[in-house]
């Protein structure tokens, strides 16, 4: 009775990391250096204005640069990893973004140092939809959705880390940071190269059309309203970088402040993600990334509830617990219903409702504050939250049937309950 406690942590260690093949846990490694070591896409804006001594103007456009190229980045990447294949397509991404990292670090011109932002979004974005297909590759149906969670884990674990590390700038200087993102991200590269399983790309079924590519997943309208809908989601959800310091500020917090609410984000991802993604295992996909996505838009309504710095970190957790839903299953989701052939494609489709939410969100939110408050920012949140979770009930249901009536189109049979799964999303920023 007494090592009764020690049988259920050892059993709920082994359900939550075992079974997994070795390729995975690679993938998981190399995930986790490239994120802890992810200092320069934070700092850029900083390194514009501090070491070059530009307007702020002119820093936003650089960051907006590399919010370009990984716009073009999902497409791309997703076609090159159907064609090329995922595993030489991510690891040829990685070592393009150490060299473009590099020279990053010396361009001065104006010019070179926006055609070089524009080409680290576009080759570090690239590595997504091949990654996220990889980890598809590799690992068992029945075992994706708790891969993508720790997928997404590594990420978050990883950000943490960057996030307390970037002082070292102090002692560094801006280009050995530079140096150091390359580095580890071409380390990376070089273990998912030697480590991980895969290489070819998967051959079309002898009744595919002649030809087809991106224009295959564009007709897909089931699959194209799930990424509007997720795109939707992201928007709200990436007012953590848009609306919230904003607001925050307005209300007369400090920068520090506002960065010690922040960090609840990583901390509850930490701490509760593994036991609320099996918590989430028992309820129908679908329903979980539903519910995740209303929560969001909850979270975020926590903030017509007043302005004080308890309100802002429970809005924080909340909407963290949604996005914890969401992230995993919605990657879940596409490499489930994603013909082998056409995965990277699928997933470059779906990283566009990253990136694009990523370029949209601190438009929206600058302006909403801007012209009207805060206020009509979070009901709007609120609003956009339960429509698209509305929306996603509908689409997950039909997608996880879908799955079950055409076994040849999907890379796995669902299970008995309706099917869709979890954001790193990143993860995945993912």
């Amino acid at each position: 009775m007494r090592f009764k406690p020690l049988t259920k942590t050892r059993s709920s260690l082994v359900a939550t990391f075992g079974g997994l093949p070795d390729g995975f846990w690679w993938l998981w490694t190399a995930q986790l250096i490239n994120r802890a070591c992810g200092f320069i896409m934070p700092l850029l804006a900083f390194y514009v204005t501090d070491e070059l001594g530009r307007d702020a103007a002119f820093a936003g456009t650089v960051v907006a640069a590399t919010g370009v190229g990984s716009l073009a980045a999902g497409p791309f990447g997703g076609i090159l990893a159907d064609r090329l294949g995922h595993k030489p397509t991510l690891v040829g991404a990685q070592a393009a973004t150490a060299v473009c990292m590099v020279a990053l670090a010396y361009a001065r011109s104006p010019w070179a140092l926006l055609l070089g932002a524009f080409a680290v979004g576009l080759a570090n974005n690239a590595t997504r939809p091949a990654h996220n297909a990889l980890i598809s590759e590799v690992v068992t149906p029945e075992h994706r959705a708790r891969a993508y969670s720790l997928n997404f884990w590594a990420i978050n674990i990883g950000y943490s880390v960057a996030m307390l590390s970037v002082g070292l700038v102090t002692f560094t200087g801006y280009t050995a940071l530079f140096w150091l993102n390359g580095a580890t991200t071409l380390i990376g590269g070089i273990l998912i190269a030697a480590r991980v399983p895969g290489g070819r790309p998967t051959p079309p079924p002898p009744d595919a059309e002649k030809g087809e590519g991106f224009g295959a997943v564009l007709r897909d309208r089931t699959f194209v309203g799930f990424v509007v809908a997720e795109f939707l989601v992201l928007t709200i959800l990436y007012q953590s970088e848009a609306g919230l310091p904003i607001a925050m500020g307005q209300d007369g917090f400090s920068p520090s402040t506002f960065g010690q609410v922040a960090a609840l984000n990583g901390i509850v991802i930490v701490l509760v993600q593994l036991p609320l993604t099996r918590f989430y295992k028992r309820f129908p996909e679908s329903g979980v990334l539903a519910g995740s996505s209303a929560l969001i838009g909850v979270g975020y309504s926590v903030l017509l509830l007043g302005d004080s710095a308890w309100i802002y970190g429970l809005s924080v957790v909340v909407w963290t617990l949604g996005e914890i839903g969401n992230t995993p299953t919605s990657f879940t989701i596409v490499a489930r219903i994603s013909p082998d052939h056409l995965r990277g494609r699928y997933q470059g489709l779906y990283q566009m409702a990253w990136t694009g939410s990523l370029v949209v969100a601190p438009l929206i939110g600058g302006g909403v504050i801007h012209n009207w408050g805060a206020t009509p920012l979070w009901i709007g949140c609120l609003i956009v939250g339960l429509a698209a979770a509305a929306a996603q009930l509908g689409i997950g249901t039909r997608l996880g049937r879908r799955v079950t009536e055409e076994p040849s189109e999907a890379t796995i049979p669902a299970p008995a309950a309706p099917a869709a799964e979890k954001r790193p999303a990143t993860e995945t920023d993912g």
